[in-house]
């Protein structure tokens, strides 16, 4: 019998999330922790789930390998790679999630340090005297 399993990669800003989706009873499992021992923030857990709950699919397991970035950037990007994932799984969840905006690469980056300035805009304090 062939182990049926979708995956796919998420990302946000720094953070690349390796997603799996097995057929399980709803599991999350990051970077071989519970979801609950990652994640300490309600907001990020919620929006882990976000896809899940959107599409009301409670029969996938999901094991995450997730690096680069902060926890929201993380979460950001596990919810990415997850709805990327749901969409192989089932093709008929791609215009719900896409109408949603999960299905969107937040483009947002941190923007580089220009020479002359001290920070990406920041400029050196002017004195007048």
């Amino acid at each position: 019998m062939a182990k049926v399993e979708y995956s796919a990669v998420g990302r946000r800003k720094k953070a690349v999330a390796r997603v799996r989706l097995v057929p399980g009873d709803g599991k999350v499992v990051v970077n071989k922790r519970d979801i609950d021992d990652y994640f300490g923030l309600e907001t990020l857990k919620m929006t882990i789930r976000q896809p899940l709950t959107l599409t009301a699919t409670g029969n996938f397991d999901v094991l995450v390998n997730v690096n680069g970035g902060g926890i929201a950037g993380q979460a950001g990007a596990i919810r990415h790679g997850i709805s990327r994932a749901l969409c192989k799984a089932n093709p008929e969840l791609r215009e719900m999630l896409k109408k949603n905006g999960m299905l969107t690469r937040d483009p947002r980056m941190k923007e580089r340090k220009k020479y002359g300035l001290k920070a990406a805009r920041r400029a050196p304090q002017f004195s007048k005297r």
